[in-house]
């Protein structure tokens, strides 16, 4: 199988990933911030009873815990691809 090839059979398998990632940190993430703020949900942008300071901070929570989630789950789908094809995704 050439790499364009295990590209585009992976793309499935990588865009499952992304929505499972998606799911998975958003649960890790909301449990997080309940720990850590003592509040069931984070604050949003647009409520203006939080500080800027509280918004973007857990803004970058969230997306520090998205990007964390979504290379695991991407680099165990590429290995069990491989595993199952013989063939890396990503080159």
């Amino acid at each position: 199988m050439s790499s364009k090839s295990a590209k585009l059979v992976y793309r499935p398998v990588g865009l499952a990933g992304g929505i499972l990632a998606g799911v998975v940190s958003g649960a890790v993430f909301k449990q997080i911030w309940k720990r850590v703020s003592g509040e069931d949900d984070a604050p949003d942008a647009l409520q203006s009873e939080y500080r800027m300071r509280e918004v973007v901070l857990a803004a970058a929570i969230q997306g520090a815990i998205f990007a964390a989630t979504k290379a695991a789950i991407d680099r165990a789908g590429a290995r069990g691809f491989t595993k199952l094809t013989g063939n890396w995704p990503g080159d």
